[in-house]
């Protein structure tokens, strides 16, 4: 198959890269590089198992690489929350006007299947725990949020109209190898700059899922291969969720520093918009017959060593 993969020099764009290149895709990577990094993708480009073309999609010049091609797996997005709440369009512009173009060159090249990651906080502060897919209503609480859930919808609504294949993921806080932001990767360069001390935004009580991101890359193609809808969405996660201060722990044992003082900024959540208890239910992918071979403990420990690994390369 031919798959295009945009924002797939990122996170987890560059992990879903190399589930398509050991399954022998063809893949063609679109990035403009703001938050990718090239080096995350160079074994394939050295290969030539990959190519990349350096482009933003809020330009024009990229839509014709599309011409031939089976689905696209459309990564590329703003995920910082918190910086959403700061300046807000263009997150809309990057997360919004950037998932119509790829619509539209899809429509005008026939591409007919495409696959979308989405968040666990469309559902905003939801009062099932664990929330599953048909959770209503469904009411964002940041930008970001607002923007993912305006994308559902209108992926929905091209896939109706012009016949296209369309999953939708919903995830709870991905977590692995190559992130460049998200609370792990924060108390990491906290802790390598004070090792006594560890700021915690909030009171440390948020609780949230978190998942592998190689576990989740599975999930994915799991989910594709066995659905066959025009449209369908899918949340992502582990089973269990765990508290900040938790985490905290968990990154100061990995960090071999005994007795860190941890320092609370106060209140009920980290930021404006952030979703202070989150755990996503996982019953519908499940239904299918998969299983989450890992929990958020778990999760937690290997991203922490897989990022203090990179640190030390």
């Amino acid at each position: 198959m031919f798959s295009v993969v945009t924002g797939g020099a990122g996170f987890i764009g560059s992990h879903i890269v190399d589930y398509l290149v050991r399954s022998g895709d063809r893949v063609l990577i679109i990035d403009n590089l703001s938050a990718g990094n090239k080096q995350n993708i160079a074994g394939h480009l050295d290969s030539g198992k990959a190519e990349l073309i350096k482009a933003d999609l809020l330009s024009d010049g990229w839509q014709k690489y599309l011409e031939g091609a089976d689905r696209v797996f459309h990564i590329a997005a703003d995920p910082d929350v918190r910086a959403s709440a700061k300046n807000p369009k263009p997150v809309c512009d990057n997360n919004v006007s950037a998932t119509i173009n790829v619509l539209e060159a899809m429509r005008e090249y026939g591409v007919r299947e495409i696959v979308f990651t989405s968040t666990s906080t469309v559902y905003g502060e939801a009062k099932t725990i664990p929330t599953p897919e048909d959770y209503s209503p469904m009411i964002p609480i940041s930008i970001y949020a607002g923007t993912k859930l305006a994308d559902e919808a209108i992926i929905a609504s091209y896939a109706h109209t012009y016949q296209m294949k369309a999953r939708v993921f919903r995830f709870a806080n991905i977590i692995g190898e190559r992130s460049n932001h998200g609370v792990i990767w924060d108390f990491i360069h906290k802790l390598k700059e004070n090792p006594k001390e560890l700021e915690i935004l909030g009171d440390g009580k948020q609780t949230k899922s978190y998942f592998s991101v190689d576990a989740c890359v599975r999930a994915v193609f799991y989910a594709c291969e066995n659905s066959d809808e025009t449209f369908n969405y899918f949340n992502i996660g582990s089973e269990d969720w765990i508290s900040v201060t938790e985490l905290a722990e968990i990154i100061t044992e990995e960090m071999g520093l005994p007795g860190v003082a941890f320092k609370y900024s106060g209140g009920d959540r980290g930021w404006v918009g952030d979703v202070p208890k989150m755990q996503l239910s996982v019953e519908k992918l499940k239904s299918l017959g998969w299983t989450p071979d890992t929990d958020s403990k778990e999760s937690v420990r290997l991203a922490a060593r897989a990022l203090l690994k990179e640190m030390e390369e």
